[in-house]
């Protein structure tokens, strides 16, 4: 497509997305790992990435005619904002588009964790049988007897806040920054120990500057309940994994889900595998048609920033 701006895809965006770009612009869809890659990046007026493209500074130096940099989701923890600001580069991402499916897939885990679905019923049971279903089902703690801690209290754990104060869990959060009581949604603030020490159950949602990696350290694991559940749903840096897996390994009553990890995907090494109470899952959080749909829509950002609009 002569006279028309390239704009670089490595990851996958969904097909609609795809199409309204490549009506404007000359798409071309190679993975950062791919042979073509540097030579489809020197041609490059516009790069659209997602989780796992690593966007630096050695790879900006591929593309003097760089403008634009998109990321289809929340945070820009893989791209190196300074190296693009450095080069007059713009970049763009999508704040919000994935925050409901977060917030669902966080109240999945604390329903899953708290009050698992029994076992359906497959053919008909004598009355014996179906006492003894019902005595299976009975779970040991609701969730309204129950303190959640929220560690980040910004679009997502706020939302995730509103949601556990309606279930009727009593809410609490620590954040860097002070949040106006209208965004609270009831919760009240707290301080990092008492956040850690006094919560049944611990919901990660801080953001991914460099000062947070392994944020809950083996100090500050050690402040959490015997019976917490600790959730990740952030990003998998912020836990240190080896410290979390001694932890859990001392205190069996403890349990992690963590759908994000510091190595993705996780290696046959990693030190939480294994533990009957950790869960892994597969950085699943945002899967959600809709969540994928506004994702892409970056590709509206960034014609706009690569045009003037």
């Amino acid at each position: 497509m002569s006279g028309v701006p390239v704009i670089v895809v490595t990851e996958d965006l969904t097909s609609a997305s795809l199409e309204w770009l490549a009506a404007r612009a000359d798409v071309r869809r190679v993975g950062s790992t791919e042979p073509t890659f540097a030579e489809t990046m020197a041609a490059a007026a516009a790069l659209i990435v997602r989780t796992y493209t690593t966007v630096d500074a050695a790879m900006l130096d591929l593309a003097p005619n760089l403008r634009v940099v998109g990321r289809a989701g929340t945070g820009l923890d893989n791209i190196d904002v300074d190296a693009c600001c450095t080069r007059n580069i713009t970049v763009v991402n999508t704040p919000d588009a994935n925050r409901q499916a977060v917030v669902e897939y966080v109240t999945s885990i604390l329903m899953h964790m708290f009050r698992p679905l029994p076992g359906e019923v497959q053919g008909g049971l004598d009355a014996a049988a179906w006492a003894e279903a019902r005595r299976a089902a009975v779970a040991t703690t609701q969730l309204s007897q129950c303190t959640l801690g929220i560690l980040g209290m910004g679009h997502i754990g706020r939302r995730v806040a509103e949601v556990a104060a309606a279930v009727g869990c009593a809410v609490q959060y620590h954040d860097v920054v002070e949040i106006p009581p209208a965004g609270r949604f009831g919760a009240t603030s707290v301080g990092l120990e008492t956040l850690l020490s006094s919560s049944d159950i611990v919901s990660v949602h801080v953001d991914g500057r460099s000062d947070n990696r392994h944020f809950l350290n083996q100090d500050r694991l050690a402040l959490l309940q015997p019976h917490a559940l600790l959730i990740n749903t952030s990003r998998g840096f912020v836990i240190d994994g080896e410290a979390l897996a001694a932890a859990l390994s001392s205190c069996p009553s403890m349990r992690a889900v963590l759908d994000v990890h510091e190595r993705e995907p996780v290696p046959a090494c990693d030190s939480l595998l294994g533990l009957p109470n950790a869960r892994l899952l597969p950085h699943a959080a945002s899967r959600t048609a809709e969540a994928q749909h506004a994702m892409s829509w970056v590709v509206r950002d960034v014609w706009s920033a690569l045009t003037g609009e």
